[in-house]
């Protein structure tokens, strides 16, 4: 029996340190994926906290044999839509995520400043998607998820978390390639 699994038993039959165990195990992501999303810390927090109080308010009927880690991100990610959508707000800020596509130690002042630049220009790429798009793209390449779990969470078909992904992915290079603060990086790459 997983982690989850038990979790989810012990949440049932009324122990509260198992669900502080579950918001533990899951806040750091789910509270990226919504700042990801919103743009907004306080509206990431906001949201965190909503999404385990409905999480907790469903736990009875929960199957506690699959992981929860869809469930919780398809409850975090329709909470963080519906922000948007009232809050009619585009992120300003994916430095987080930004950082992973970056990491690693900056051997040189010049690498450090060049890693500056680069997470900047691939945020605002990214900041540029359609609501849609930047949802799939933060799940499937900043939250590691599967297509079959990405579709689960939008509650949509494989064939349209691929479709979007496709034309992000379109999106992106076309953004990046145009970017002139990266000008020199790619004549030095495609040289």
């Amino acid at each position: 029996m997983g982690e989850d699994a038990q979790l989810v038993m012990r949440i049932q039959g009324g122990d509260l340190g198992a669900f502080e165990a579950l918001y533990h195990k899951y806040k750091r992501p789910l509270y990226h994926t919504a700042l990801a999303i919103t743009g907004d810390d306080g509206a990431a927090e906001e949201l965190l906290q909503d999404c385990f109080v409905r999480a907790h308010a469903a736990m009875d009927r929960v199957n506690g044999s699959n992981s929860l880690s869809p469930w919780l991100y398809r409850i975090i990610v329709n909470l963080s839509y519906n922000w948007v959508k009232r809050n009619q707000r585009w992120p300003l800020a994916l430095d987080t995520f930004v950082d992973r596509l970056i990491a690693g130690p900056a051997a040189s002042p010049e690498h450090a400043a060049e890693g500056s630049e680069l997470r900047a220009v691939v945020r605002d790429a990214v900041a540029s998607l359609n609501l849609k798009q930047r949802v799939v793209v933060i799940l499937f390449y900043f939250q590691g998820f599967s297509l079959n779990e990405i579709a689960y969470v939008l509650d949509c078909p494989v064939g349209t978390v691929k479709s979007r992904l496709y034309r992000a992915s379109q999106a992106l290079r076309i953004q990046l390639l145009e970017d002139r603060r990266l000008a020199g990086e790619l004549v030095y790459a495609t040289s």
